[in-house]
């Protein structure tokens, strides 16, 4: 097999190396199942994604998105990453300024501004509020006094998220991975301005989530159910990583976009023998 191209992509960054990193391998139609899996088990990295030929007619590409354990049908930081290493390759979407990208959970468009891109929040495959019983799990694992949590839900776009929101920041701020634990939790609480408005943590039962569109866009559709928040706010996440990333979110009163720069730190080829 001739060598694949290759980026790694810095996704919802605010400066050089400051998002969540992506890696994208282009050209990727031979690939088994069991190379896409060992591949992105080697790169580690949260996400890596396999840039395809569309089976829709109406979607520019198609792309599979896996972590170093399993595959997703969707995820964010890798759908707006992936975009973008589609348009470094010098292909242009059938109509400007949108890229239709096919995924496990359908067609999913991408709004192209510059460096920025943000794609259309897919309807949730699973929402609703936690019971008492998985509100006093989620407290109890994380360490979260329960009188600091305002409400939760289930937000699942693909990944599986369930959704907390917290009243005090520094509870936010102070919360840690358990180990051991199966959870997959997205928190958020008000920073008390307007620029950020909101700081979101992300933890899934291996990592902390560096930036998250999926767990964002989930969050934003929850939090405007419940009247919380303006047609348009931005979202603060990966500090407690060392990370400065922004999700900027925008609500058109149809769909809910999740937005954010996606820039080329890396640009290569991948050997597979």
């Amino acid at each position: 097999m001739s060598p694949l191209d290759f980026f790694e992509i810095d996704v919802f960054a605010t400066g050089a190396f400051t998002g969540n990193p992506l890696a994208v391998i282009c050209g990727a139609d031979a690939l088994t199942d069991a190379q896409m899996q060992a591949i992105a088990s080697w790169t580690n990295f949260s996400e890596t994604t396999f840039l395809l030929e569309p089976s829709n007619p109406e979607a520019d590409y198609r792309v599979r998105i896996f972590t170093p354990t399993e595959e997703f049908d969707f995820a964010g930081h890798p759908t707006l990453g992936t975009a973008r290493a589609w348009l470094e390759l010098g292909n242009t979407p059938g109509t400007a300024g949108r890229v239709i990208q096919e995924c496990g959970v359908g067609n999913v468009e991408v709004r192209v501004h510059g460096d920025t891109l943000a794609f259309a929040t897919p309807p949730l495959k699973r929402e609703g509020p936690l019971s008492a019983q998985e509100k006093d799990e989620v407290c109890a694992t994380f360490g979260v006094d329960r009188q600091v949590l305002i409400d939760a839900s289930f937000g699942d776009n693909g990944p599986g998220w369930k959704l907390a929101l917290l009243d005090d920041l520094d509870a936010l701020r102070a919360l840690e991975r358990p180990e051991g634990s199966r959870l997959k939790v997205a928190f958020a609480a008000l920073t008390g301005g307007d620029d950020p408005a909101y700081e979101l943590r992300a933890f899934t039962p291996s990592f902390e989530d560096p930036v998250t569109g999926s767990a964002n866009g989930a969050m934003a559709q929850w939090l405007r159910g419940r009247g919380d928040v303006p047609p348009r706010y931005t979202v603060s996440q990966g500090t407690a990583l060392g990370r400065d990333g922004q999700v900027d979110i925008a609500d058109d009163g149809e769909d809910i976009w999740v937005g954010g720069r996606a820039v080329v730190r890396v640009r290569g080829t991948l050997d597979v023998e």
